[in-house]
């Protein structure tokens, strides 16, 4: 068992009650009075559970309204109904009697709208409530954050493929009067707005834009139901779409156009390789072509063939190897224009 299940307490030095400090600004639980260095099984279980206090903030915001009951009172008829009501609620309110209790329960994460003769007149918050029995109702509105499934929708995309599309919707109601006499049927009524927004947007996109921007979808669909439900007392939380399911056919066609596209950028990213390869032989080549790498090559080809047992190394200064080149590339230059002018002088 962790130490924030365990639910341990610590007499009160006056001895009426347990220990709880509220104002910690974490959840822990520590042992005291040296408790942690006894021995295990020692039976002592002496611990203080520090609790951050729930802010005000955090709570349920209160909807207590009363618009004054100057305008609901119908003359003489309805004073008599009044007087009538609180007399049989004073009996009502005995334990045991069997005349109607006037007061009722409204619970946390619901508000409740009294109406007086059938026109609203006040809300309340949670807590228990006293109504007048014969003139008074109480509606209870719930305020918490609700999940309606929208339901598995078949859509045609821009493309003409069909594509069943699973979703569901996250609202609150923040309007308590407008949700309970702006509307009939308010969870109904979302739904069906969602199911027509949902074809609306994904009728208006390819099924590869509906596969690759699902996020993007349940947005524009949430902000369009939002403009809509806050008319209604609703703030739209959020639509997430669950699932979108295609035919054999179009799985078969989506998973064949994703495996040509991995071919494809596989292709594209061998080429570059390629390219790139390419271009570090041509800088090596560059490197190589130098006379300091020359001089290297020779004295590795060098070594390589004075490791041979019975073989005669004759060293030849690098500066005499490269005038005794240039000599002979010059003579080879002069050979051929010479031949290049005895071959004119015999035409002529």
């Amino acid at each position: 068992m962790s130490s924030i299940d365990r639910k341990d307490r610590i007499p009160s030095p006056t001895g009426s009650g347990n220990v709880v400090d509220h104002h910690a600004p974490h959840v822990t639980d520590e042992p005291v009075n040296g408790s942690a260095s006894k021995a295990p099984g020692s039976g002592d279980k002496s611990h203080v559970i520090k609790v951050q206090p729930l802010r005000r903030s955090e709570m349920q915001p209160s909807y207590a309204q009363d618009l004054g009951t100057g305008e609901v009172t119908h003359g003489v008829y309805g004073s008599l109904l009044q007087v009538l009501g609180s007399c049989v609620g004073f009996c009502g309110a005995i334990p045991c009697c069997p005349f109607p209790n006037p007061f009722k329960e409204v619970k946390q994460g619901s508000v409740g709208l009294v109406s007086r003769f059938g026109q609203f007149y006040r809300s309340v918050d949670p807590g228990l409530v006293q109504v007048n029995v014969c003139t008074e109702s109480l509606r209870i509105v719930d305020v918490k954050i609700q999940i309606s499934s929208i339901g598995r929708q078949t859509v045609i995309t821009r493309d003409n493929v069909n594509v069943d599309i699973d979703s569901v919707i996250y609202y609150q109601i923040v309007n308590p009067y407008r949700a309970a006499f702006g509307i009939s049927d308010l969870r109904q009524a979302l739904i069906e707005r969602a199911q027509t927004t949902l074809r609306h947007v994904v009728g208006a996109r390819a099924v590869q834009s509906v596969v690759t921007e699902r996020e993007a979808i349940a947005f524009e669909i949430a902000e369009i139901v939002g403009d809509v439900a806050d008319k209604w007392g609703v703030a739209i939380e959020g639509i997430l779409i669950k699932d979108i399911v295609f035919s054999a056919d179009v799985a078969a066609s989506l998973s064949s156009a994703a495996q040509q596209k991995r071919i494809g950028e596989s292709k594209v990213i061998a080429a570059r390789a390629e390219v790139d390869a390419a271009r570090l032989m041509r800088q090596a080549a560059d490197i190589l072509a130098s006379p300091a790498a020359m001089q290297i090559r020779q004295l590795e080809a060098l070594q390589a063939m004075a490791k041979t047992a019975g073989s005669k190394v004759v060293f030849v200064p690098m500066q005499l190897q490269s005038d005794v080149i240039g000599q002979v590339a010059a003579n080879g230059a002069g050979s051929s224009g010479s031949n290049n002018v005895l071959r004119e002088e015999s035409d002529l």
